[in-house]
């Protein structure tokens, strides 16, 4: 009897054993397309010095000229990386560094002289102190920067021999910047009022202070949050805190801008964990995945149980999402549980809507447009291209179901050869798990050279697989068969 092997495209980790039943439940490193199973593209070093302090954001963009730019920011410096990938600081004159971990703030210390008891750790409501990020936009051809450390808005004119320079006129101590599609520039948190939004005149950066012969102005969110991060999207602004989400609606004249509410307990985990994509945004929270697309919805995940169980609570500052528009998949690094430091992801492919997970130490990314390549940065401070190859500094690449009942379930099932489904013969091989009980003991058999067929010889009740690349090339593996035989009922 021939059983096919046939698992949807997309990780499911939510649940028990069985709730992950004929599914893939783990991976490293692969997507899927078209229901084939392939591995991502590797990457390769970009830049040949490392960055001081761990990178929290990432920009390429074109000047005037048609140059690529990019700038980088970091807890304590600010970078300018030209088409060469040289490094060159920029990092403003008396800029306030910062930290580069977060902390919760709930042990010895946290709380003011005389709060709590002696010996007892801090309550939950203990201040939290995020790790020091950066938001980063262009003003047409130049760079604008805001680090949370800081406050203070800086531009940089594309001179790699200047550090950038404080924003004449603009709000000091702010949480983050963005540049509306308006022309409008935004400083969010202005004035250390983390609910005030404050805006520059139309087309002019350096005029704030709002009169009848301008468009500056500057309005209070209707929120207990304070806010994070927004995001440009088509005829609005979205703006995110740790607690909702509203939209800036351009209106014109004498008011300038509308405010809206548009979503409750959709707080977002860090300053650069929503990722915009063709006409919605996606953000990871504290406790699950949110989307908008004209009304903030809860994204449901497959992997949700497994993420939000892993991640490092004190360090949720640090998620980074990027877009992968060639792959219509938007990633978001982050730390786990025992990590200081982002070094796994999950993604969500929004074309065919599966979810991945793996291991990557990566703090911030850019998606292609400016570089054929997507540019991510590593936790020690390069610059990779990715997408390229398949070069992965020695990380396996797999794929692991979930349980798969085999039989009938009430007798023991014999397997005697795997008949193989690979684009090339010989570029994965696959090892077999048994169980004759959901959390009972496990037997491993393999790993198996694919041939065709490919003798395997094992027996169980059930029985999960993975698939791991051999070569380092662009593989498929499609819907693998098992030949079994009924055996015993013990």
């Amino acid at each position: 009897m021939l059983i096919n092997l046939d698992l949807a495209p997309g990780i499911v980790r939510n649940g028990t054993n069985y709730q992950q039943a004929n599914a893939w439940n783990d991976s490293n490193l692969v997507r899927w397309y078209e229901d084939s199973m392939q591995p991502i593209g590797g990457w390769r070093t970009k830049t040949t010095s490392a960055m001081t302090g761990v990178c929290r954001k990432i920009v390429n963009y074109r000047d005037n000229s048609g140059d690529r730019r990019t700038v980088a920011g970091t807890q304590s410096k600010l970078y300018a990386i030209d088409e060469a990938f040289a490094l060159y600081d920029i990092t403003p004159t008396g800029f306030t560094a910062g930290d580069a971990d977060g902390v919760q703030n709930l042990g010895w210390g946290a709380l003011g002289w005389g709060a709590s008891t002696y010996g007892t750790p801090r309550p939950d409501s203990g201040t939290y102190t995020p790790a020091t990020t950066w938001s980063i936009d262009t003003w047409g051809e130049y760079a604008i920067g805001c680090a949370t450390s800081d406050g203070k808005i800086y531009q940089w004119e594309n001179d790699t021999g200047t550090v950038a320079a404080v924003l004449s006129n603009a709000p000091t101590d702010c949480n983050a910047i963005i540049s509306t599609d308006e022309r409008f520039l935004f400083a969010l948190g202005a004035g250390g009022e983390g609910n005030r939004v404050e805006w520059s005149d139309q087309e002019n950066n350096n005029l704030w202070a709002a009169a009848a012969t301008n468009q500056a102005g500057g309005f209070t969110l209707a929120t207990g949050g304070n806010i994070v991060s927004a995001i440009s999207m088509r005829g609005e602004t979205l703006i995110l805190t740790n607690i909702d989400a509203h939209v800036a609606r351009y209106q014109g004249p004498p008011y300038v801008y509308g405010f809206q509410k548009v979503g409750t307990g959709c707080g977002v985990a860090g300053a650069n964990a929503c990722v915009r994509a063709d006409q919605f945004a996606v953000w990871m929270g504290t406790n699950s995945f949110h989307i908008y697309d004209g009304a903030v919805s809860t994204l449901p995940s497959t992997v949700g149980d497994y993420i939000f169980s892993d991640i490092n609570e004190a360090q949720r500052s640090k998620v980074y999402g990027v877009l992968n528009s060639k792959f219509s998949e938007i990633w978001w690094f982050y730390p786990s549980e025992d990590s200081l430091e982002n070094n796994r992801y999950v993604a969500w492919n929004y074309r065919e809507n599966y979810w991945m997970i793996g291991a990557l130490a990566r703090t911030a990314g850019a998606d292609v447009g400016v570089y054929v390549y997507p540019n991510y940065v590593s936790s020690d401070g390069y610059i990779y291209e990715h997408e390229v190859g398949f070069d992965y500094d020695s990380a396996t690449v797999f794929c692991e179901s979930g349980p798969m009942q085999i039989g009938s379930g009430d007798r023991l099932v014999v397997a005697r050869s795997l008949i193989p489904d690979e684009k090339t013969q010989g570029d994965v091989t696959a090892t077999f798990k048994t169980r004759n009980y959901p959390n009972g003991s496990e037997v491993s058999y393999g790993p198996f050279t694919m041939t065709n067929p490919t003798s395997v010889r094992f027996q169980g009740r059930e029985v999960s697989m993975r698939i791991t690349g051999d070569v380092a090339t662009d593989w498929r593996a499609g819907t693998m068969r098992l030949d079994v035989v009924e055996g015993s009922g013990r």
